[in-house]
């Protein structure tokens, strides 16, 4: 054998056993199915964008408050007016020229103008865009973190537009806890409580003549937790989820489950103070403005020693709730916009039927080049069947799904990979025709064959690029397994085909019929 084979036969065999190494055993472990193949659930979400822009807005107008009053301006009050609008009311006509100062150093995200004794804030269109962005960005984040710490396989999880995000999970048999777990914003707060709990609103401000105090709020008890009821908190967090350190699940004293946490160092010293100077008083703890538990504070709470968040949880609301904490709390509220649910037995009978068409396919193929190009179409077949092997092998290498649509992109496939073995045949009777001698012709017919062979192939692997781009889901699955086989085409028509010519044609260089 000459060297020139000699390397080309190693590199065949190496490409081979690769594929068979990285393809076997063929199952869900080495290549997975897609979400219409294994049934699962895929939603499209919109992020509530306004809610980014109004929790801007609040932080804005509290910081606002404390910069007007330690640069000593009068004003009356600070208020919000809409979305991204703040009005300062009351500003001394002698002080615009200092507010205005003030305006100009510390509020640089915002326009502002005069009129008479009210200030008026805007927020700028570009900051509004940006904010809009980031709150996707970071909710796609956030809900991404927490699918991976639910444990789903290969979820799917894919900004689309502006304000969507698509989410797409196998295998998950209980989509009512995954939405669910999507969907909480889950901030945490703990509050100290002046007054509950009470029956109804008006029960409880009583003490304050029916008017809710500035530095206070009104929240009602969660009443899956047994803290129905409303009441009466600081509008202060003493700390807030964004303090935890650690989080997991536990068991209170009553063996129910329970989670536990510890928090840094700079909540954990506000933990201890304000539960010092609060003993024998009630302290709160608020996931998403419902109260979850309301305990006693017995006695100062070390820094060290964390606490325990107690509400009649199930196990797996204790895991749910640990997993939202750990992932934090998403930036706007979400919206379900879709959602499909495909059933397991509904993915057995597409991996059934399309089995089936590419078998069919497989073996309609063959059959026509055996048939058609004698012992040619067996070099053909050799070579399409190793194309399969090397797709599989490559599905399996790069965690690819296998999905309807790939599976369409793999019949696709294979009729191109015909295609091009045909184009080279072609091209070899031609060469015959003229008179030229068999390794003369088989040399020309491929030489003259690529370029076609070649610009087909790349023409639609750039389309299946931007199909994985641009696509989602399934749509990705077909661009994907249409570029590895196009990919492996190129490879096994091209090199493997005329290897197999080289190895036989001088043996049966005069038994050949093409």
């Amino acid at each position: 054998m000459k060297k020139n084979l000699q390397w080309k036969v190693i590199l065949a065999l190496a490409v081979i056993a690769g594929a068979i190494i990285f393809a076997y055993p063929f199952n869900d472990t080495k290549i997975r199915r897609g979400l219409d193949l294994k049934g699962g659930i895929h939603l499209v979400l919109q992020v509530i964008t306004d809610d980014s822009i109004n929790m801007e807005t609040d932080q804005e107008i509290a910081r606002l408050e404390e910069l007007l009053k330690k640069n000593s301006i009068t004003f009356q009050k600070v208020t919000k007016e809409g979305i991204g609008r703040i009005a300062v009311q009351g500003v001394l006509a002698d002080e615009e020229g200092k507010t205005r100062d003030l305006f100009e150093e510390y509020t640089r995200d915002w326009d502002y103008g005069f009129t008479g004794d009210r200030a008026n804030l805007t927020l700028k269109p570009l900051v509004v865009q940006l904010l809009r962005d980031q709150s996707v960005s970071q909710a796609k984040e956030t809900i991404d973190n927490r699918i991976n710490q639910f444990g789903v396989a290969e979820p799917l999880i894919q900004r689309q537009g502006s304000d969507k995000i698509i989410v797409e999970l196998p295998g998950v048999d209980n989509p009512d806890r995954v939405k669910e777990l999507i969907k909480v914003t889950a901030v945490l707060e703990w509050k100290l409580v002046k007054a509950g709990p009470a029956a109804d609103e008006a029960t409880l401000l009583q003490a304050t003549n029916g008017q809710i105090p500035d530095d206070a709020e009104v929240l009602k008890g969660d009443p899956k937790r047994a803290q129905g009821g409303f009441y009466l908190v600081d509008k202060v967090a003493v700390v807030t989820g964004k303090d935890l350190r650690t989080i997991r699940r536990t068991q209170d004293e009553w063996n129910n489950p329970a989670v536990s946490f510890t928090l840094n160092a700079d909540g954990g010293a506000r933990f201890e103070q304000v539960t010092g100077a609060n003993i024998g008083k009630q302290i709160a703890i608020i996931l998403d403005k419902k109260i979850q538990s309301a305990p006693v504070v017995e006695d100062r709470i070390l820094r060290t020693q964390g606490g325990v968040i107690r509400g009649r949880f199930t196990p797996e609301e204790a895991d749910d709730l640990v997993v939202v904490l750990k992932a934090g709390a998403l930036p706007a509220g979400i919206k379900y916009l879709e959602e499909r649910t495909i059933g397991p037995a509904l993915g057995a009978d597409s991996i059934r039927q399309g089995l089936v068409a590419g078998l069919v396919a497989i073996v309609a193929v063959m059959t026509f080049m055996v048939v058609f190009y004698k012992l040619s179409g067996f070099n053909a077949v050799a070579a399409l069947l190793l194309n399969v092997l090397i797709l599989f092998g490559a599905l399996a290498y790069f965690k690819a799904a296998l999905t309807l649509p790939g599976i369409a992109g793999i019949i696709l496939a294979i009729g191109m990979a015909v295609d091009a073995n045909v184009l080279i045949f072609e091209r070899i009777k031609e060469e015959l025709a003229l008179g030229k001698g068999v390794l003369s012709s088989i040399s020309q017919g491929f030489s003259r064959a690529f370029t076609a062979i070649f610009d087909s192939n790349i023409t639609t692997i750039i389309a299946a690029i931007f199909l994985f781009q641009f696509g989602t889901g399934p749509i990705r699955g077909y661009a994907v397994t249409l570029t590895i086989s196009l990919c492996a085409n190129l490879f096994t028509a091209v090199f493997i085909s005329h290897l197999l010519f080289d190895l036989t044609v001088k043996k049966t260089a005069k038994r050949m019929s093409i």
